[in-house]
């Protein structure tokens, strides 16, 4: 009997080990995942951020998702269009980037546009209007971001 007892608590050691270590390796695993999904992003990213077409298109071609965000909650097309790159930002609005995602901080990619007057991606990205959903949550519209800016004026010719 007590042979048969040590038996049966030996196995379930042995089963409880196997679980734990089946857990961690989950967790291992899923650790590796979320390294190699933050490394595409952040070359998604850097592709945005200089400009470089050929790889954002390569990206998009291969399903990846055009409105990801980092942790700041930018995405490649508030990238490109901070750093000035509009072949860019039209192979991103030609693949369905949303012109209306805010950051954490409440900005949108027109708003990027407007601090580095970058005029001709402006007018490129207000052809949506963003405000419905600004004016819902409390963030600036874009006007009043523009006039905080000192380019109310400049925003405002974008439309003639």
């Amino acid at each position: 009997m007590l042979s048969l007892l040590s038996i049966v608590m030996m196995t379930l050691l042995t089963l409880g080990i196997s679980a734990v270590s089946a857990q961690e390796i989950e967790q291992e695993q899923a650790k590796v995942t979320q390294h190699a999904q933050n490394e595409l992003i952040d070359l998604f990213f850097a592709a945005a951020r200089t400009g470089n077409n050929e790889v954002i298109k390569e990206f998009l071609e291969h399903g990846f998702p055009v409105d990801v965000q980092n942790q700041q909650g930018f995405t490649a097309l508030m990238m490109a269009t901070y750093y000035g790159h509009q072949n860019t930002v039209t192979t991103l609005l030609e693949h369905g980037a949303n012109r209306c995602v805010r950051d954490q901080k409440g900005h949108t990619a027109l708003m990027g546009a407007i601090v580095k007057a970058e005029w001709l991606i402006a007018k490129q990205l207000k052809k949506v209007d963003c405000d419905v959903q600004a004016k819902q949550t409390g963030l600036l519209t874009i006007e009043e971001f523009a006039k905080v800016f000192g380019q109310l004026d400049q925003l405002k010719k974008l439309d003639r």
